[in-house]
């Protein structure tokens, strides 16, 4: 049986830590990130050992990045959008 191919789904442009990169529409911020090879985005208090995608459907907290300016959101809920900051610091 043959497979169908997927129509390819346009890319967004955002950045991570300042820097740019870009995404598939519709893919979740920690997928973006894993795509682009970034593996941990943050590390734990205690023991500073790096964190990023675990589990992959918001059950637990490894991924949790800052989303425009907003701390601690769950990176594998997030869909991605064009002009969106990951992992910039929270403006005071």
């Amino acid at each position: 049986m043959a497979r169908k191919k997927r129509p390819l789904t346009p890319r967004v442009k955002l950045s991570y830590r300042g820097e740019p990169l870009t995404a598939y529409a519709g893919q979740t911020a920690a997928a973006a990130l894993v795509g682009e090879g970034v593996d941990a985005w943050r590390t734990t208090r205690k023991d500073g050992k790096p964190r990023g995608l675990f589990c992959g459907i918001g059950v637990c907290f490894d991924c949790l990045l800052t989303i425009d300016g907003v701390a601690n959101q769950r990176a594998c809920l997030v869909e991605v959008a064009d002009g969106m900051r990951l992992g910039e610091e929270v403006d005071r």
